[in-house]
């Protein structure tokens, strides 16, 4: 009796040593795991920037790709309809967080999970699209940045009274299918009447319409045109030069690819603020209790495209330019 005893007390010991052994290993690898980081953009030109500098910023505050983070990196190249489907695939993938890149990927998202968190790197007036809350206290599963793009495009007709005084009318190009259209065309249309200017809405429904809409405007020719960012800003500058529309958009891309006059969110300190909110989730940070965040703002004039244009550009308004393009 005392053998068996000794037996299972033997078989026991064996069992405990055993499960001591593999408890600290699952106990590490639940402590080693890498993180996983969904990035979600608008295949305009300007995210490649914002990819670069989120990931370098990223790794300025310790994150090491492959090694301490994995990135997921999704674009809908220029199709906006698939954003709907790579938000629902990122979902299945259980990432630990969902960065977008412009308000159609944020809405996208926001539509596909309600658990997983989401910092918006660029999403313009997101209390009026219905991504938060309030700026203050969001709520739900999104925080970040908002490009405050409705009260620059605004701002852009003042600009363009400043730069052509004249300027009697003015074609706000919008993204219909993009939910920021409405607030981007309501603040021009009031911008416009304080200023005195007609404002023709422009509702681009794919891309194929662009050649018709700048076909039509030699019809009944505007002095200048403002440009949603979601649209495919290289495409409409090259249109805009083509038919001598001076065209102002409100991201920094549009004027490096030939566009006029940016009035702009200063990017690079955008996407750090950007890195900063996603590290702060992914050490535990509730989103809904983290204030959305507004940006700084540059103005970007590029006097090629002007001298191509045969425009002026009053030295006023050079002097009070962030970045001038020769």
């Amino acid at each position: 009796m005392r053998e068996r005893r000794c037996r299972l007390r033997r078989r026991d010991f064996i069992v405990l040593a055993s499960t001591a052994a593999i408890l600290p290993l699952s106990v590490f690898a639940q402590h080693s795991k890498i993180p996983v980081v969904g990035v979600l953009v608008v295949g305009s030109p300007g995210s490649e920037r914002f990819w670069q500098l989120f990931r370098e910023d990223m790794r300025d505050l310790g994150y090491i790709e492959g090694q301490s983070i994995r990135f997921e990196f999704r674009s809908d190249q220029g199709q906006s309809t698939r954003l709907a489907e790579l938000a629902a695939e990122l979902v299945r993938l259980r990432v630990d967080l969902l960065v977008t890149w412009f308000t159609p990927a944020a809405t996208a998202a926001k539509q596909a999970t309600s658990e997983i968190p989401i910092v918006m790197a660029l999403a313009g007036n997101p209390v009026e699209t219905g991504l938060v809350q309030t700026l203050a206290r969001p709520g739900g599963n999104v925080t970040g940045l908002a490009g405050v793009g409705a009260e620059l495009a605004g701002k852009s007709v003042e600009l363009i009274k400043e730069m052509l005084p004249t300027a009697r009318r003015v074609v706000a190009l919008a993204n219909a299918p993009d939910p920021f259209s409405k607030p981007f065309v309501d603040r021009i249309q009031f911008a416009g009447k304080a200023a005195g200017i007609i404002i023709n809405p422009v509702m681009i429904h794919t891309s194929d319409e662009l050649e018709l809409a700048f076909a039509a405007m030699e019809v009944d020719r505007p002095d200048a045109a403002i440009v949603q960012g979601s649209l495919p800003t290289k495409r409409v500058a090259d249109l805009g030069l083509r038919h001598r529309i001076p065209m102002v958009s409100i991201i920094r891309g549009f004027v490096d690819e030939g566009g006029l006059m940016s009035f702009v969110a200063a990017e690079a300190d955008m996407y750090r603020r950007t890195a900063v909110y996603a590290d702060k989730v992914l050490k535990g940070a509730n989103p809904a209790d983290l204030p959305i965040e507004q940006p700084t703002i540059e103005l970007v004039i590029n006097l090629k495209t002007a001298r191509a244009l045969g425009l002026t550009i009053p030295s006023a308004l050079l002097t009070r330019a962030d970045e001038v393009i020769e």
